[in-house]
């Protein structure tokens, strides 16, 4: 498997949890979200704060496979692969895993909209970026 192009920890906390102490399945969205932010920040140089002034990145599709509960304390390593981008899209994997095992995986696409809602291209400095993270879609 090729190797994410941007990776962070998260440890599993009491609020991502159920009474039984297991992620309650909308908190790993809310995970999903947090990569994909950080994404945007730290690997892109693109912070959220900033782009939500003037346009937005909502996700338009996304499929999820919820392959073994996580556990409150568990130490879950988050990986994104950029799969496609697209004029005014891009498509993504991700998983989690702990002690190398899967515990969730999901592919979604971004649409980057203007102020009015409507798909917008990816501003110009943000497509070589973009561009340069891609890998092959069987990551």
């Amino acid at each position: 498997m090729t190797e994410p192009v941007f990776a962070k920890d998260q440890k599993v906390l009491f609020r991502h949890c159920d009474p039984a102490g297991i992620v309650f399945f909308p908190r790993y969205f809310e995970m999903m979200n947090d990569l994909v932010e950080a994404f945007f920040d730290e690997a892109l140089d693109y912070p959220f704060e900033q782009i939500l002034k003037t346009e937005g990145i909502p996700t338009a599709q996304i499929e999820t496979r919820f392959v073994r509960p996580s556990h409150h304390g568990d130490h879950l390593r988050l990986s994104l692969w950029v799969l496609r981008l697209g004029n005014a899209s891009l498509t993504y994997r991700m998983t989690a895993t702990c002690g190398g095992e899967v515990r969730f995986e999901t592919r979604a696409t971004l649409v980057h909209v203007d102020n009015t809602g409507r798909p917008s291209p990816w501003p110009e400095v943000l497509v070589p970026l973009l561009k340069s993270k891609e890998v092959p879609d069987d990551a």
